[in-house]
This record gives structure tokens, sequence and C-alpha cells, in this order.
């Protein structure tokens, strides 16, 4: 491998004195600027110039490491880790992707996993040590989901990589983005605990919500096919789920030195359920002073909660979990309540309303509760005995004043606006229509980019990737 690697070496070499000598000489070169845009175009050649450079100066650097004994050693103490045998098979060229837009040949080591008398499984091991995943360097596998998360579409993604030298295609993009997000997922599953190392909730006060958004899922239909032979399909809309976990300081407003946790998935109540665990126990669950989990009363997340309660009695682990329902809910329900109360004029609904909304926020549970029995009494309307069972489910999670005196939320607009700003803004829209596994793992990406933890989702991916190739 020496020997080819070492040629590869001075090719590399002698492009990097290439471009250096290119960029002396335009520094040396005495250009007259008349204008605007011959300023732009002496950038815009400066740029392409710095940019190739920088490409190849890291191919070197890679290269150069791709030598390097310890990193054979590296991989076979990987397999050993997980009771694997890996075998070097032999030296490939390998194009590497740069973020200049340079694709540059390596010379890399081909590792197979042995089983028993056959060799199979082959991978480049070494490169995946170093960060490069999908033929891509680790700048560029990690900045090209994060552009897909951050704008409105893969195409807008791709033009801006475009105007920085850096062509892909829109399918490569989409292979890159969803690759990551499923190496993240699995650090996620299995190694947890380094998406927050460092991160502990000790002695803080943290609150937990959720709730769900609108998105259109494409399912292909069987049967005959369109003219131009694809398949017909039907966009349903279905529900992502979200989650928000934050802590709040002492006058109960968002810790801004604690980002919050924000995730979601395209499961049932059961997929939120177990992301709310494994965040939790990833921060400490045990050394929380108080959880808050605030939401509205839909009943799928009450259950949720109840399996996490049990949970937590299974394992030993005695944390203070308090129940609200969002007092902005509660009051929507009260207006939809007296809307159905026929005979009233429109003072008289105002001042009930009000009356009850300040027995809400002061504790006087009871009072507004005989308030809805007198309003209720001698009706036959389903509609609103509906209403009034609402009030009576959520009797419990209705503790206002006992929030207010602690200085804690007693809404869920936090959620509220995780969900516009996650799903509503990338991914709901009447003429975006998504397939299942794609909305996972775009929820997923632009959870972590909204939520200011990126710099994690990149560590977490980078150890999904090593623990899927081991």
């Amino acid at each position: 491998m020496k020997s080819e690697a070492t040629q590869n070496l001075k090719i590399i070499e002698a492009k990097i004195q290439e471009l250096l000598s290119n960029l002396h000489e335009i520094s040396e070169k005495n250009t007259p600027l008349s204008c605007a845009q011959n300023t732009e175009d002496l950038e815009r050649s400066i740029r392409s110039i710095t940019s190739q450079l920088a490409d190849w100066i890291s191919a070197k650097k890679l290269q150069q490491c791709l030598i390097l004994k310890n990193l054979a050693d590296r991989i076979r103490g990987l397999g050993h880790q997980n009771g694997k045998r890996f075998v070097h098979k032999d030296t490939r060229s390998v194009g590497i992707r740069f973020p200049g837009g340079r694709v540059i040949p390596l010379i890399a080591s081909y590792w197979v996993e042995y089983r028993s008398e056959q060799a199979a499984g082959g991978v480049f091991l070494s490169l995946h040590l170093l960060g490069v995943y999908d033929h891509c360097s680790p700048l560029l596998v990690a900045e090209i989901p994060k552009l897909c998360a951050a704008l409105a579409s893969l195409k807008e993604a791709q033009d801006l990589l475009a105007d920085r030298g850096c062509r892909v295609d829109i399918k490569t993009i989409r292979n890159i983005m969803k690759r990551f997000a499923k190496r993240a997922r699995l650090c996620q599953k299995t190694q947890a605990h380094l998406m927050f190392s460092g991160e502990k909730l000790s002695g803080c006060r943290a609150v937990v919500s959720t709730d769900g958004g609108r998105v259109r899922i494409r399912k292909n239909k069987r049967g005959k096919r369109t003219k131009k032979k694809r398949c017909r399909y039907s966009t349903d809309w279905r529900e992502p789920k979200l989650l928000i976990i934050y802590v709040v300081d002492e006058q109960g407003r968002m810790n801004s030195t604690f980002a919050p946790v924000i995730d979601g998935s395209m499961g049932g109540p059961e997929s939120i359920y177990a992301l709310i665990w494994v965040y939790l126990q990833s921060l400490g669950i045990n050394q929380i002073e108080q959880i808050l989990f605030v939401a509205d009363g839909a009943v799928w997340i009450w259950e949720c909660l109840q399996a996490l309660r049990g949970l937590l009695k299974l394992r030993g682990i005695d944390c203070r979990i308090v129940e609200l329902l969002d007092m902005y809910h509660a009051v929507q329900h009260l207006h939809a309540f007296i809307a159905l109360k026929r005979g009233w004029g429109h003072k008289k609904r105002s001042h009930w309303i009000n009356a009850q909304k300040k027995r809400l926020r002061y504790g006087k549970i009871d009072e507004m509760f005989d308030a809805l029995k007198s309003a209720c009494r001698g009706t036959r309307s389903k509609m609103l005995l509906r209403e009034q069972e609402y009030f009576v489910k959520n009797r419990e999670r209705l503790g206002y004043a006992a929030m207010r005196a602690l200085k804690m939320p007693i809404g869920s607009g936090a959620i509220e606006s995780a969900v516009r700003r996650v799903i509503n803004l990338r991914l709901k829209s009447p003429c975006i229509f998504w397939n299942e596994d794609t909305a996972e793992e775009m929820l997923l990406l632009r959870a972590y980019y909204k939520a200011g933890r990126w710099n994690r989702l990149k560590t977490a991916a980078y150890e999904g990737g090593i623990a899927c190739a081991a």
C-alpha cells in the first residue's frame, strides 16, 4: 500500500504547488478594478483557487493518515470489541468528494469481516474511522444534511452548494442526508449517553411537552400505472409527534444556558414515549428536582405519561412529575362550551368566561366546576356535556395557581412553537408529499438544527457510523 499511497501523495503535492503558484500569480499581478463586476470576478477567481487548495491539502493529510500503522491497529481493536475479526484484503483507489467540489482519488485499505472460511462484508473502515462516509469528507457529509434541514428544499441546498463550487445531484444529496440521519438514530438507540455527555440536569426544573403536527405521506398504490409507467399513489395526512425538553430558571423562563432538546417521530405514541425515556435517562432523570409535563388534552399524551411513570416505578427511580393541562387549551374549551349554551346574550357569555378564567388562574377549581354544572343543568346537548366531560377528565391537571406560585410555565407555547418551526415550515405543505422514512429522517435533522444542537447530532452520526461498520 505504501508505494501506491506514496505515489498518490506526490501527485497531490504537485497539484498543491500548482495552485499555490496560481494564487501567487494573482496576488502579484496588477489587475485594474473599474467596477463592481470586476471586483466580484476577481474575488470569485481567488475563492475558486483557495477552495481547490483547501481540498487538495485536506486530501494530502487524509492520505498521510491512511498509511499509518496505528489506523490498522484501531480497526482490529474495533473488531475485537464487537466480537468480530476484520481482515485486510487489498488496497483500492477511492474517490472522495471535498467541500470545494473536487473528487480526489485516495489509496485506502479495503477490509472484510472474516466469517469461518469465507470473507464478506467489505468496507473502507480506515476512511470511516476518519469520518469519511458516502465518499464525502467529514465537513461535506455534515454540511449537506444541515443545508437540507435549514432550507426549504433539496433543490435550494443543491443551488447553494453549486454557488460554492460543489456540484452534487439531488439524488446524492438525498442519500447523504438519509444515511447521516440513520447513523445518528443508530447512536441514539445504542449509545444515547454520548449525545449528552457532560450535560446533566442535576437540581434543575425541567419541562416536558409533546404535541402532534400534520404531514402528507405518499404511498404507492397497486394496480394499473400511468401512461408514463409511473405508480399511482395516495397522499393521506399523518400526524408526526414532536417532543421538547427544556429547563426553566428561577423566574420561570426558559434557561438559555441549556439548549432545548427537540425530537420527533412518525410512529405512534409508543415511539414518542420511548424517545422521552431515552432523553430523560441520558440527562440524569434521577437527579432532576422536578419535571413538569404540560400538554393539551389529547388522550394519547397522558397515556404516554402513565407508561413513563410505570417505567420509573419499575426502575426504582424516585422523580417528582407534575401533570398540567395547557391553560390556553383549557380556555379554548371554555369558549367552546359557552358557545353551545343557547339563550345567553353576548354580555352574559363574556362575563361568565372571564369569571371562569379567573377561577382557573387562581385555583378556585371547585367554583368553576359548580358553574359548569349549573350551565349544564337540564340540558340534553351532547356537545355541551362532552365539553364538560373534558374538564372532568383533566380535573387533576388544572393546578395553575400552584405552578404560578412555583414560577413554572402554565402553557405549552414551547411545543406549539416547535411544531411550527420544525414541521409546518419544512414538512407541511399542500404540494409536498413525503415517503414515511424520509419524513422521519427530516424530523430528526430539522429538530436538532432548530434546537441549536447540530454539533451533538454530528457526533452521534459519527459514532453511529462506526457502530454500524463494526
